[in-house]
């Protein structure tokens, strides 16, 4: 099931199963997120009750060892749809007897999107119904195609940032390293090339992105991100594919190849006291 937001601009669908962005398009039909197709079977999976990869998909807490898979399990479970219009519709996700297996919170998770002209706010609400503490990342991983103009490829595009000078957490087999690159980008400009992702995503800590544009080189398209005082971003896109791109803000991160697996003291998570609530939101304006 889907719903559909439309504005004079744009027309936004959302799937209940995951409750991701399944589409975007302009009034000349142009498809701004990635179609889903054997490359990559998604479009824009939220991420929650984790972002990236745990070490051995195992994290620990109170003495008890859980397995949650990388970027956790919201996007596999089916949103209850609580509100809607023309412009703005909400989704629902609750703590289950089934999410308890390997997830032992309680937790109501609300994502709200909004669609104003050409742009479209994706707000995210993390409420702790319990009186105990909620531990969580949330982070969002939308895909956007790289084939706006017919037969154009990655190559034909580039990504604009506010700076110039970067600093790039290393992976290894979806885990941080201690190793840290520098990333310099002439006149914030970076064209792009599957090259760039031989060795997984590009990895910013410290909110080192607050904006972000991706631009074709051969029409005149632009995609933009803001996100600002987001702590952590990623860059990514299939190895040896030319068709789409992943920008994706975080609150959270892959494991550390050294971790304890400690979930209180994995790097980058969020608490929630009790009673209590926690909202961020991001915004894609397409021109």
């Amino acid at each position: 099931m889907q719903s559909t937001l439309t504005s004079s601009i744009l027309s936004v669908k959302i799937n209940h199963f995951g409750a991701e962005i399944c589409s975007i398009k302009n009034k000349q039909q142009t498809e701004f997120i990635w179609q889903a197709d054997e490359e990559w079977k998604r479009h824009a999976p939220v991420l929650f009750p984790i972002v990236g990869k745990l070490k051995n998909d195992i994290y620990s807490f109170n003495t008890t060892n859980y397995k949650l898979t990388q970027h956790g399990f919201a996007r596999d479970y089916i949103f209850k749809l609580i509100s809607s219009s023309q412009n703005t519709c909400t989704f629902e996700l609750k703590s289950s007897p089934e999410s308890k297996i390997n997830y032992p919170f309680d937790f109501i998770f609300q994502i709200q999107y909004k669609l104003i002209e050409n742009k479209l706010t994706v707000s995210y609400l993390v409420i702790n119904p319990s009186n105990s503490l909620l531990y969580f990342s949330i982070g969002a991983h939308p895909a956007f195609s790289c084939q706006l103009n017919g037969n154009d490829t990655l190559n034909d595009y580039y990504l604009k940032f506010e700076t110039s000078d970067f600093v790039l957490a290393q992976l290894n087999n979806g885990l941080r390293t201690n190793h840290k690159s520098k990333l310099n980008v002439p006149k914030n400009k970076l064209v792009l090339s599957t090259d760039w992702f031989d060795n997984d995503a590009l990895v910013f800590e410290n909110s080192q992105i607050n904006k972000i544009s991706l631009c074709s080189l051969i029409g005149n398209q632009k995609i933009t991100m803001d996100c600002n005082n987001w702590p952590y971003f990623g860059i990514w896109a299939k190895k040896q594919c030319h068709k789409f791109i992943c920008l994706e803000p975080w609150y959270g991160i892959a494991d550390n190849e050294n971790t304890n697996t400690n979930l209180k003291t994995k790097d980058g998570i969020l608490t929630l006291n009790g009673l209590s609530t926690f909202n961020c939101s991001y915004a894609i304006t397409i021109n």
